[in-house]
């Protein structure tokens, strides 16, 4: 009988600790997507800042981070670009709600635009549909909805 119960035990413990490796190692890949370019960095900056313009996306900032680094005395990155990408009408949707603005950390959307050594170009963002699961409803449409945009941008970037 103890033995059984100390059996039970460490199949407890142990399936907890499987859990949380689990969730260690695979959280990057949960919560982020990340693309491969067919395209040049140039080429793809360009592209992706027609798609968001076609898409009736507004970018009120770009955040060039190789430039900010190599400022702050730390040169030798590749190129990384930031954009930081906003549907309006989404935006407003959340933020002219009190108890939805806690989400304004979030906005407005991110992707991230970067080369990795051997020259290739990654396109990444956050898999904000995934976490919308956990939201309000409110909440919830605008992400799902900028979600589906983003992606729609991001394939209409890496259609040759």
């Amino acid at each position: 009988m103890q033995l059984n119960s100390i059996i039970i035990l460490l199949s407890i413990f142990s399936g907890i600790a499987l859990t949380f490796i689990l969730i260690y190692v695979s959280f990057p890949k949960l919560f982020f997507l990340e693309n491969i370019s067919p395209f040049s960095f140039e080429d793809t900056i360009k592209r992706f800042e027609e798609a968001v313009t076609a898409k009736g996306w507004k970018t009120p900032a770009v955040h060039d981070l190789k430039e900010i680094m190599e400022k702050n005395g730390k040169p030798g990155l590749m190129h990384i670009r930031v954009y930081e990408v906003c549907k309006p009408d989404l935006a407003y949707s959340i933020l002219s709600v009190d108890s939805s603005r806690y989400v304004s950390a979030m906005l407005p959307c991110r992707v991230s635009i970067y080369e990795k050594t051997g020259g290739f170009v990654y396109i990444s963002r956050m898999r904000t549909s995934l976490m919308a699961y956990f939201m309000s409803r409110l909440i919830s449409r605008a992400m799902f909805s900028a979600s589906r945009d983003v992606e729609d941008i991001i394939k209409n970037v890496l259609h040759r």
